[in-house]
């Protein structure tokens, strides 16, 4: 290309008898290295060992154990978890190190690795909100949390398809078919014609929303007792991020899209938080439960256990295994390594190596919750004698 340049501005030059340029022949050009593209792993679950897990040495893992207790209540019925869950149970869980060496007896870590073949994945934060709400509709409590509605259809696929495993079908009936359900903006329709359904009365609309999102939620009444509510159903419509739809519209930066920028800009435009919340077609509908244990119950049907419990996706993490995981504290960065349970799942929680790291009850556990997007990468601790193929 550098000769073809030069030959071109001798031309332009204005010459009328330009010397004869010679060209020696072309140079052979070197032979161009072969890169092989990284293959994708045939499994996502990679086997891995105990010095590859960052701080596993100085981990207070008798916060843990108590939490895999907990998931043994489900685990011990399967064949893989019976033996170490009876383990469990007989052992003296008196200090760290102990505790350390149990777990590196009965475990083998698994790396969670991409499909790309990277082992990065985003850890997110859930906590468990605290609303005011009435069980009577009367100012402020006017915005309502409903149960399952009568003519939502929810269809296990894989009763009908095996490989479907974890996958659902939610819809309703028009005539002989099932249309999607209505979306949280059609809804808005429904909640007259459904009021004599509503499960309880929030003061606060954005409250209602968030505590959709977490999953869960305790309750002050306003008799002023507590109660807990939890995830029963979802109406079937994807997720949406309404961080993400205030960034595209222009409202707020990337770095401004958290629990409490959201707050602040719904506080500037009130004439515009139904738009908002519209944008998030996904509708969560609750259970009344009681106030009891460490947290509300995972997915696994077990109670969280702050700082100590993670939803992840149970295509590729087994509900109830424990998972090491090493990310960053979203207040400052610093290291945040710890052995975690895999005790609940989410509709956002999709993904390897992915997890939303579950903070506890109430405002700075909001505070957390709300600032957490930070990179991390998993183990999956799995029982001895385990195989992924």
């Amino acid at each position: 290309m550098k000769r073809l340049s030069f030959v071109l501005i001798v031309l332009l030059a204005g010459c009328a008898t330009p010397p004869p340029v010679s060209c020696p022949p072309p140079a052979a050009c070197p032979a161009c290295p072969t890169v092989e593209a990284a293959k994708p792993p045939e499994n996502p679950l990679q086997p891995a060992t105990w010095a590859d897990l960052p701080g596993w040495r100085e981990d207070h893992v008798q916060e843990a154990f108590a939490a895999f207790r907990a998931s043994c209540a489900v685990l011990d019925s399967k064949p893989l978890w019976q033996s170490v869950c009876v383990d469990a149970e007989t052992l003296p869980a008196t200090d760290d190190d102990g505790v350390r060496a149990w777990f590196e007896d009965h475990f083998q870590p698994w790396a969670l690795v991409n499909p790309d073949g990277s082992r990065d994945g985003l850890i997110t934060g859930y906590y468990e909100p605290v609303i005011h709400a009435s069980r009577t509709r009367k100012p402020p409590y006017v915005y309502p949390l409903f149960g399952p509605p009568a003519d939502l259809v929810d269809v296990d696929l894989a009763d009908v398809y095996p490989e479907l495993k974890h996958m659902r079908l939610r819809g309703r009936l028009d005539g002989r078919k099932l249309v999607p359900y209505y979306t949280r903006g059609e809804w808005a329709g429904e909640e007259a014609k459904r009021a004599d359904k509503a499960l309880l009365w929030g003061d606060d609309a954005l409250d209602v929303f968030f505590m959709e999102i977490q999953g869960s939620g305790q309750v002050v009444l306003d008799d002023g007792s507590r109660i807990r509510v939890g995830y029963a159903d979802q109406n079937g419509q994807p997720y949406h991020s309404i961080g993400r739809w205030l960034i595209d519209q222009g409202e707020l930066q990337p770095g401004q899209a958290s629990m409490q920028g959201i707050r602040a800009w719904a506080k500037a435009h009130p004439e515009r938080v139904q738009e908002m919340l519209d944008a998030n077609p996904s509708l969560v509908f609750f259970r009344e439960l009681p106030l009891e244990g460490s947290g509300p119950p995972g997915a696994l049907g077990v109670p969280l256990t702050p700082e100590r419990s993670i939803a992840v996706d149970p295509r590729y993490v087994t509900l109830g295994a424990p998972v090491y995981l090493d990310t960053t504290r979203p207040e400052d960065n610093a290291p945040l390594d710890r052995l975690m349970q895999a005790q609940d799942t989410g509709g956002a929680i999709r993904g390897v190596v992915r997890a939303d790291f579950y903070w506890g009850s109430g405002i700075e556990a909001g505070n957390q919750a709300g600032r957490m997007y930070q990179q991390g990468r998993m183990w999956v601790l799995m029982p001895k004698g385990y195989s992924p193929n």
